[in-house]
C-alpha cells in the first residue's frame, strides 16, 4: 500500500484532481428525466388553471398531436425496438416526450460536427487502395469474408490487409507496457484518440513520453471525447497539453442546454505511432483499466497491436476525426503514402480488416459484423462484453445460432459498473438460455473487453459493446481478424477467463436479487435510450 501511495504521489499531472460536479449532475439521465417530468406536469396543470373553459379543445389537440407523432414514428427509419420505446414515452408524456425526441434527433449542439465528420469520411473514402491480390486470396478461402469486405466498404475506406503482424493483449496492464515501449520509439508522429483520459499513474507515464517526444520535434496529437470535460478533465485541458507542445482536441465538447452527451460520442480507442504500429481495443487511458485502482473488482480488458500495412487504416481513422473538428480540413495527410517499413513485420499472418462505425449513416456496421459472425459460424462463437442491451435483430441472431447447434458462450461482468444496465442484461438471460446460448459472469469483477472469436478462424477486438449506445449512437472502431495467429491467443484467453466465471442457469435466474428482477423488465421499455 505504501508503494502504491508513493507511485500515485509521483504521477505527472497538468491539472488538479477533480470530481464530477454540477455539470455532471446537469447532464445526468436523472436530471433530464426530472426536468421532463416537470415540463409534462406544467403542460397538464397550467391549462387546467388558465384554459378551464377550453379544456376539451386542449385535450383534443393533445390527442391529435399524439396520433401525428405515432404516425411519424411508425414510418421512421428507427429500429422496431426504438420505435416502441418512443411510442410508449410519447403516449405517456406527450409534450415532454416529443421535446426529448426532437432534442435527440436534431442534436442542435452537435449538428456542425456531424456535418464535418460526414464530409471528411466521404472525402477520404478512397484514401487507401485495396490490394486486389488480397481480395483474390480471400475469395479462394471460401469463408465469405470477401462478402463482408464488400459490405464494409459501402460506408467507408476499410481495405483488407495481409502483410500485418498481430499481437493480442489479454489485459490492460499488458497493453500499457507494450504501448510505453512503442511510444518511446516514436520518431515522426504519435496520434492518440481515446474516449476517456483521466490523470493518474497510467496517463501520467504516457504523458511523460508524449511531452519528451514533442520537445524532440515529434508530431504529437491527442484527441479525447468532449464528455471528459464533465467527468475527468478540466475544460482547459487542451490548452494545458498545447503548452507542453502537444496538439490536442476535445471531440464534440458538451455545450450546456444545446447538446446532449448521449449521442455522437467518440467511443474509439486508437494509438498510431509513425504509421508502423497501431493499438486498438477496449482500454481507455485511466487507472482502473490497468487495475492501478479498483472500482468494480478486477478490471478485465483486452487490446490488439498491429504492425504492418493495416496500421494505415487506423491512421486514416484518426485523421478523419481530427479533420472533422476544423473548418478547413486538410486531406493531404490522409492521402499521403503510409509507412511501408516491412522490417517491422516479422510474423505476418492471416488477414486484418480495421473498420469503424459512424452513427451518421444508416449502416449499423458493428452490429452487421457481429451478426455475420453469428450467422456463418459452424462450431462456436465466444463473446466477452460488458453490456447486453440487445435490439430484436441481434437477439434473434444470437438465439438462432444457439438453436442450430453453434456453441454460443457469453461472458459478462460479475460485478457491474451500472446497475440499470446490469438489470437489462439479466432481462435477456432466460430467452437466450432457452435458445441454447450459454451465459457466464466474471466472478472477480468487471469485464470491459469487447472480444469475439469463432471457429478458430475469425475474431474481433475493438470498442463496440452489445448495447444501443455502441451499435447505434457512437463513433466506434474495431479490428476484424481472419486466420491471424493471435486468434488462438484470443480463444485461449476466453477459456482462461471462463474458468473464473460462474455459469448462469435457470436456478440462478430464480435467485436473482429482487431489484434486478423488477428493474430489468421496466428498463427494457426504455432500453434504446440507455
Amino acid at each position: 500500500m505504501g508503494n502504491e501511495t508513493i507511485q500515485q504521489a509521483s504521477v505527472t499531472r497538468l491539472a488538479k484532481p477533480r470530481r464530477k460536479g454540477l455539470l455532471g449532475l446537469i447532464f445526468s439521465r436523472f436530471f433530464i428525466i426530472v426536468l421532463l417530468i416537470l415540463v409534462e406536469l406544467a403542460v397538464m396543470i397550467l391549462p387546467v388553471i388558465l384554459l378551464r373553459d377550453y379544456l376539451h379543445h386542449f385535450f383534443l389537440g393533445l390527442a391529435i398531436f399524439t396520433l401525428i407523432m405515432m404516425i411519424y414514428l411508425f414510418n421512421s427509419k428507427m429500429d422496431s425496438t426504438a420505435k416502441l420505446t418512443w411510442m410508449l414515452l410519447i403516449s405517456v408524456l406527450q409534450v415532454a416526450g416529443a421535446l426529448m425526441l426532437l432534442f435527440t434527433q436534431t442534436n442542435f449542439g452537435h449538428r456542425m460536427i456531424r456535418k464535418r465528420a460526414a464530409f471528411t469520411i466521404e472525402e477520404t473514402k478512397d484514401a487507401i487502395q485495396q490490394d486486389p491480390q488480397v481480395v483474390t486470396r480471400l475469395r479462394q478461402e471460401d469463408s465469405y469474408t470477401d462478402d463482408l469486405l464488400t459490405y464494409l466498404n459501402r460506408s467507408g475506406c476499410f481495405p483488407a490487409f495481409a502483410n500485418t503482424e498481430t499481437t493480442y493483449f489479454p489485459s490492460g496492464e499488458e497493453k500499457f507496457r507494450a504501448m510505453l515501449q512503442e511510444l518511446a520509439k516514436a520518431e515522426e508522429y504519435i496520434f492518440m484518440e481515446y474516449f476517456i483520459i483521466e490523470e493518474g499513474y497510467m496517463w501520467g507515464k504516457i504523458l511523460e513520453i508524449l511531452m519528451a517526444k514533442a520537445k524532440a520535434g515529434v508530431d504529437v496529437r491527442v484527441m479525447y471525447d468532449g464528455m471528459c470535460e464533465i467527468s475527468t478533465l478540466p475544460s482547459n485541458y487542451c490548452k494545458l497539453l498545447e503548452a507542453e507542445g502537444i496538439k490536442a482536441k476535445s471531440f464534440a465538447p458538451i455545450r450546456p442546454f444545446i447538446s446532449s452527451h448521449y449521442n455522437y460520442r467518440d467511443h474509439r480507442k486508437i494509438c498510431v505511432i509513425d504509421g508502423k504500429v497501431a493499438f486498438n481495443g477496449g482500454v481507455n487511458l485511466a487507472d482502473e483499466y490497468i487495475n492501478e485502482i479498483e472500482r468494480f473488482g478486477h478490471w478485465k480488458d483486452t487490446a490488439v497491436m498491429l504492425k504492418g500495412d493495416a496500421v494505415s487504416s487506423f491512421r486514416l481513422m484518426f485523421l478523419q476525426m481530427w479533420n472533422a473538428t476544423v473548418l478547413e480540413p486538410d486531406f493531404q495527410e490522409a492521402f499521403a503514402p503510409a509507412c511501408s517499413d516491412n522490417s517491422m513485420v516479422s510474423h505476418p499472418s492471416g488477414f486484418v480488416i480495421p473498420f469503424s462505425d459512424c452513427p451518421l449513416d444508416e449502416d449499423k456496421v458493428g452490429e452487421a459484423v457481429y451478426m455475420d459472425i453469428l450467422n456463418r459460424a459452424g462450431r462456436y462463437v465466444h463473446i466477452m462484453t460488458p453490456y447486453l442491451i440487445l435490439d430484436g435483430e441481434l437477439e434473434t441472431a444470437l438465439k438462432y445460432a444457439g438453436q442450430r447447434g453453434v456453441d454460443v458462450k457469453l461472458i459478462l461482468p460479475g460485478i457491474p459498473d451500472k446497475k440499470l444496465a446490469y438489470s437489462l442484461a439479466k432481462s435477456h438471460y432466460r430467452s437466450l438460455l432457452d435458445a441454447g446460448v450459454k451465459i457466464y459472469e466474471y466472478t472477480p469483477g468487471f469485464v470491459h473487453a469487447k472480444v469475439w472469436t469463432s471457429d478458430d478462424e475469425k475474431g474481433v477486438v475493438g470498442t463496440i459493446n452489445l448495447d444501443y449506445r455502441s451499435l447505434y449512437h457512437h463513433f466506434e472502431c474495431a479490428t476484424y481478424l481472419y486466420k491471424a495467429d493471435c486468434i488462438a491467443d484470443m480463444e485461449r484467453d476466453f477459456q482462461e477467463t471462463l474458468a473464473k466465471c460462474r455459469p448462469v442457469t435457470k436456478e440462478t435466474i430464480e435467485g436473482t436479487e429482487a431489484f434486478y428482477k423488477i428493474m430489468g423488465p421496466i428498463a427494457k421499455l426504455i432500453a434504446p435510450l440507455l
